[in-house]
């Protein structure tokens, strides 16, 4: 039978004129021991609807329904974890778990009261942490302490609104792995609100998109039958896994291309020089003039046995050990690993901003001291001026870099990236009235407007849902094709390294890092997520980056046979990465 039932529910805000529908015509039967995820864009409305789940919010007309009876508020049958921690600062993780417990279960004596609580800290692995703050503990951790507190009311529903979108993925997979094992105990009902398909797939026995808002409505669901318990490490294998992300992947994309964006004008690019770019002699012999650009468009970039070395009251400490890379001009590279690997450690020190301890990085025939133009940076937060229209914020790079151009020049390169990234009709909001999707499509127009000799990318969508995510990268990809700018990307989304990069560069885990593997990506450009999926070689490129991060997931040293499997699988594609890099 449903334990949750939703019949024509709405719900909206605002009054009059300015009401506006989040959700409408929601219609929705969980059963009792399912788990549904319910997947869906950022400001869709996913809130509202686990929230009113919950009975934090009543709706405007219809039913919600649980057990039959309405819901009127919230209880502890129905336990709800956040996205961010909720903790209460002042408490210990025991504390914490406790003021539950003895809410829902003030009948019991102390002493079952006490052992409801350590039963739920030894659950999540947090028995050595029991008696330390929120403020002590890593983001894991404190979500670990949220899952327990609501396991610990022992509710026949659990509601988890993305509890673990703003973990690495590493901590991600883990916690995955823990609330799956809690429910089987359990035997609960789960409603996972969640932007990662990926999740989404390993996690639920059904998927349901909710549309875009305003007036979101559920989608198509999508029935995930791979039996439980899963094992992650053979699902990228699984013929199932793959037909059923195919299939959410695809529909997702169709809402989001129905739902529509910003027109892009057709406009030309003036013929201005900026003060990056070399000019060449034209005196010199044409054969002398291609010699000297061949080279060093093999080798335009140059990482020579570079180190980053902290000092630390125990001694040094390497972050970065002997980095060595060759790239070729307009070459894309994506740099992945585990989290605290060195990967943006990396980007600082070609970027200028971090000091290289020992080594070197030649860009263009000229070895990296500082920061310079000539490199653009598109951070995780776009670091705009909020005070500052979007065009206002990429035109301060193009007066710097075009000093020789007219206005009305440096005003059509601001109008062409602005275009680029689909902001033609918002180039005169201020940065503070963007969402953070079109705040990062302004980052990279500017970065693009720079023309700068280096791209580089440090985790540049982290921050944003899968699904603006994937809208970003088809956006980048679009401007880099006509860029060809050469490009180092530092992510730990593997679908993003492979699906943007020419080479997926893997680091081991630090401290002492390095690369561990390069892995070449030939597959045709331009690339499209939806013709990424259909390609026979695209999972095999997955598999060979998922393969190398399991071999690192238990640390800097792992296990010399795992490490040695790993290397036999891939040895003929390492020796021609490597072949290549040392050319």
């Amino acid at each position: 039978m449903p334990i949750l039932e939703f019949s024509d529910v709405w719900k909206g805000y605002g009054d009059g004129s300015n009401r506006a529908n989040v959700l409408q015509k929601i219609n929705l039967k969980v059963e009792e021991g399912e788990f549904v995820a319910i997947v869906g864009f950022s400001g869709s409305g996913k809130t509202t609807l686990i929230s009113t789940m919950a009975g934090l919010i009543k709706p405007d007309r219809g039913a919600a329904l649980f057990k039959y009876k309405e819901i009127t508020g919230p209880g502890p049958e129905r336990a709800l974890v956040f996205q961010s921690y909720s903790l209460m600062p002042w408490l210990t993780v025991r504390g914490n778990i406790e003021l539950a417990v003895n809410q829902v279960f003030s009948d019991e004596s102390r002493k079952n009261r006490a052992a409801r609580v350590q039963k739920y800290i030894d659950m999540v692995g947090l028995a050595q942490a029991a008696d330390r703050r929120p403020a002590e503990l890593s983001g894991g951790m404190r979500q670990r302490v949220s899952v327990a507190r609501a396991m610990a009311m022992s509710p026949e529903v659990l509601l988890l609104d993305e509890p673990l979108s703003a973990l690495d993925a590493l901590t991600r997979a883990r916690l995955q792995d823990e609330i799956l094992a809690l429910r089987v105990k359990e035997k609960q009902t789960v409603i996972l609100i969640t932007n990662d398909v990926d999740e989404a797939v390993y996690m639920a026995d059904r998927i349901i998109p909710l549309t875009p808002g305003p007036g979101a409505t559920l989608g198509q669901e999508f029935r995930v039958n791979i039996p439980s318990p899963r094992d992650r490490n053979t699902l990228n294998d699984d013929l199932e896994f793959k037909r059923v992300r195919g299939e959410v992947t695809s529909y997702l994309m169709g809402l989001s291309e129905d739902a529509g964006l910003d027109g892009q004008a057709e406009l030309k690019l003036p013929e201005v020089t900026p003060i990056t770019h070399k000019i060449v002699d034209p005196s010199l012999p044409n054969a002398y003039k291609a010699a000297g650009r061949g080279h060093l468009r093999e080798r335009f970039v140059e990482f020579s046995q570079v180190k980053k070395i902290y000092s630390t009251p125990k001694g040094p400490f390497t972050v970065v050990d002997g980095f060595d890379l060759k790239m070729k001009q307009g070459e894309f590279i994506s740099l992945i690993g585990h989290s605290g690997c060195g990967k943006s450690t990396v980007l600082s020190m070609v970027a200028g901003l971090n000091e290289i301890s020992t080594g070197g990085i030649i860009l263009d025939g000229k070895e990296v001291h500082k920061a310079g133009p000539d490199r653009a940076v598109v951070f995780q937060a776009p670091n705009l001026f909020p005070w500052m229209t979007a065009s206002d914020n990429v035109r301060l790079g193009v007066d710097q870099v075009y000093p020789k151009a007219t206005k009305a020049e440096r005003g059509e390169i601001v109008d062409y990236y602005i275009s680029k990234v689909g902001l033609a009709g918002s180039a005169d909001k201020l940065a503070s009235e963007l969402s953070n999707g079109m705040k990062q499509r302004v980052g990279i127009a500017r970065a693009f407007a720079l023309s700068p000799k280096l791209l580089l990318l440090d985790e540049p969508f982290g921050m944003l849902d899968t699904l603006t995510r994937w809208d970003l990268q088809e956006v980048l990809m679009d401007v880099w094709k006509r860029t060809q700018v050469t490009a180092i990307c530092v992510t730990h989304d593997v679908d993003e390294a492979i699906l943007l990069a020419d080479k997926v560069v893997m680091m081991t885990n630090g401290p002492n890092a390095r690369i561990g593997h390069v892995m070449s990506v030939d597959l045709p450009r331009p690339r499209s997520r939806k013709a990424l999926l259909k390609h026979p070689d695209y999972y095999q490129y997955r598999k060979e980056v998922l393969d190398f991060l399991e071999v690192y997931e238990g640390g800097a040293d792992p296990d010399p046979e795992t490490l040695q499997a790993f290397k036999a699988s891939t040895i003929e594609g390492l020796s021609v990465s490597q072949a290549e890099n040392a050319a």
